[in-house]
């Protein structure tokens, strides 16, 4: 089966080290971990009684387990040099039934990141990496379609500004350690376009996290995981943290489930990206450091200064910023976590989630105050509760007089719109997912409309809209979610607005992209492959896209609606670029905008297949 090559094949993945037997032992859970947070003082003085905010945090996370049939949950708050709950809920498996405990392990996924941020921070520490220097400096055969992908800096790949495609699939998730994805990763980039020129905006990339573990490889000689081992993870004492890079024991980690099912250990190839196991516990050590500017324990592992750039916004000098109340920050999701902000508190917060692990970890610190909560269902959803917790516990530890009031959902007076102005925002809108289309039946109304897959026609989102007094559209029938239009350098957008969290803040959010008429018909090379199905041929027998009966087809069609783009997989617009090459065509900030796929033709033996984000597909018959 064809796969392109790279202009020049990056070197490949280093393997880490057989483990010692003293690393080892403390990653199985059978050697003694280190006295909690020795290195914090120890004040002596009592710990603050929390009982309310525990009760209340007790109840929401068996109520938000029994919701999304999550069997296990584990959860450590900080606060001071002490941990002052740490709690694990539910069971590993209920025959014979095995309890999980607070030394269980949970995969964090996109939670990895912030320490792919931190082993930048030690690199600048060392003189070894600049952030503001471009990538090529230390991956000197990393290359793309682009010229503009010269002009990527380490910063563009920690703050999700680098306009990398996304995610590369290809076996990133699997039931059994898959070495290369990396030097893969770095390999398939040679044949891609960037999706918007570097620092124009930002847009949610594991990619770029991706390609911190090449350059931490090419300026230490190291793996990434071997780094991030030795100068955070054993520093730290993170004893019960590390990549899956080996099966663990039986019982000391949380199985994910599909449905009533039990699976295997999920192994996550992306290490930087999403590749930590771990205990809430271990990350409060984590948190611990940051929250002292690096030191612990009287050892300096990263300088203070790269600890508040980590928590430094990163958003100025974006020409597209449609959500200036968002604030990147390298590693972090947001410096600013809105839910803390609305009461006046700063967090510094990330999320992650992987094919079976939803998690949260918050550090605050100012507050002095950090959380991890995490649970093994992707339905779990931990962001409310520990938004929650955090503010139970600063209002019972005397940091806050009351929680924010909610805001109020009553829907405004209704304000008048021009025909004109209704007029310029109809039409079909791309994005990531399934596409949206907006209608107006008098000019005055409008109705929103997504695209089903399963209908292959659309169907309604939100219907009954009008403009408010508050210049946001709303419907009666719908007033938890608001819509207003933005332009930003030649492009309109669809935004959207709704409470978060407790209720208690608005989150604004970029939905999707005015697709305006495409410049010509499609090329006859392109229209003989409309209405066609492609099979996924190029997973390893472990993926567990394959394992576990995911989506293994992906269709190739017009929507008469917009004549001269192609519709990939019931969810991306894309452009023709040549007879053989289709590219990405919305550039959407913040998470609408990822994962963008650019479609390669390659022929062998008068077959032709399909290349997208790693994937290779053959023609279905």
């Amino acid at each position: 089966m064809p796969l392109q090559p790279p202009a020049s094949t990056p070197s490949p993945d280093p393997q880490p080290p057989p483990p010692s037997r003293r690393e080892w032992l403390a990653w199985t859970g059978t050697a003694a971990l280190a006295p909690w947070l020795a290195g914090c003082g120890g004040s002596g003085s009592p710990p603050p009684n929390l009982d309310a905010t525990m009760a209340w945090g007790r109840r929401e996370i068996r109520q938000a387990m029994k919701a999304s049939e999550t069997r296990a949950a584990s959860i450590a708050v900080m606060y001071g040099d002490r941990i002052v709950w740490q709690e694990a809920f539910g069971v590993l498996r209920d025959s014979p039934a095995t309890p999980a405990t607070p030394e269980t392990r949970f995969n964090v996924g996109s939670v990895s990141k912030v320490l792919a941020a931190l082993a930048v921070m030690i690199l600048v520490d060392r003189q070894l990496v600049q952030l503001d220097a471009q990538v090529v400096r230390y991956l000197p055969r990393f290359s793309m379609l682009s010229p503009g992908y010269r002009d990527i800096t380490v910063r563009h790949l920690l703050s999700h500004a680098s306009g990398l495609p996304g995610t590369y699939l290809h076996n990133m998730f699997a039931f059994a350690p898959l070495p290369g994805y990396a030097a893969g990763m770095e390999a398939a980039l040679a044949d891609l376009h960037l999706k918007h020129p570097p620092g124009a905006m930002a847009v949610y990339c594991n990619d770029g996290f991706t390609l911190i573990e090449r350059i931490v490889q090419a300026v230490t000689g190291q793996s990434y995981t071997t780094f991030v081992q030795s100068t955070i993870l054993t520093p730290l004492s993170m004893g019960r943290s590390g990549f899956t890079l080996q099966p663990l024991p039986e019982g000391s980690f949380a199985p994910g489930y599909i449905g009533p099912a039990r699976q295997g250990q999920e192994f996550v190839m992306g290490y930087a990206t999403s590749g930590l196991c771990t205990t809430p516990g271990d990350m409060m050590r984590l948190a611990a450091l940051l929250i002292q500017g690096g030191e612990q324990d009287g050892q300096r592992v990263v300088s203070k200064a790269g600890v508040l750039e980590m928590g430094s916004d990163q958003n100025q000098g974006m020409r597209i910023d449609l959500t200036p109340d968002w604030h990147w920050g390298l590693g972090w999701d947001s410096t600013r976590q809105p839910g803390l902000a609305a009461a006046g508190v700063r967090a510094w917060h990330k999320s992650g989630e992987t094919n079976f692990y939803a998690s949260e970890f918050h550090v605050l610190p100012q507050a002095g105050m950090a959380l991890l909560l995490t649970g093994n269902a992707p339905g779990f959803r931990p962001g409310p509760i520990a938004e929650g917790i955090l503010l139970r516990a600063l209002q019972e530890t005397g940091q806050l007089q009351a929680l924010p009031p909610k805001v109020s959902t009553t829907v405004p007076p209704t304000a008048t719109s021009s025909s004109t102005a209704v007029e310029a925002v109809l039409g079909i809108y791309g994005r990531a997912a399934k596409p949206l289309k907006v209608l107006s039946a008098d000019g005055q109304q409008i109705d929103l409309w997504v695209w089903s897959a399963a209908l292959r026609d659309w169907e309604p989102l939100s219907e009954g809209l009008r403009l408010r007094s508050d210049g946001w559209w709303w419907s009666d029938a719908r007033p938890g979610t608001h819509y207003r239009w933005e332009e930003a350098e030649g492009r309109r957008y669809l935004m959207s607005r709704e409470p978060a969290g407790a209720g208690h803040y608005w989150t604004t959010t970029p939905m999707a992209e005015q697709m305006p008429r495409a410049s010509a018909p499609l090329p006859a090379a392109w229209a003989d492959r409309l209405d066609s199905t492609w099979i996924l041929a190029n997973e390893a027998p472990e993926s567990m896209l394959l394992a576990l009966g995911g989506k293994a087809t992906a269709t190739l069609r017009e929507l008469p609606e917009l004549r001269g783009y192609l519709f990939w997989d019931d969810r991306q617009f894309l452009l023709p670029l040549s007879a053989d090459r289709a590219g990405m065509a919305v550039r959407v900030p913040l998470n609408a905008g990822r994962d963008l796929v650019e479609l390669v033709v390659q022929t062998q033996d008068q077959q032709e297949w399909l290349y997208a984000a790693g994937s290779l597909y053959r023609q279905g018959d």
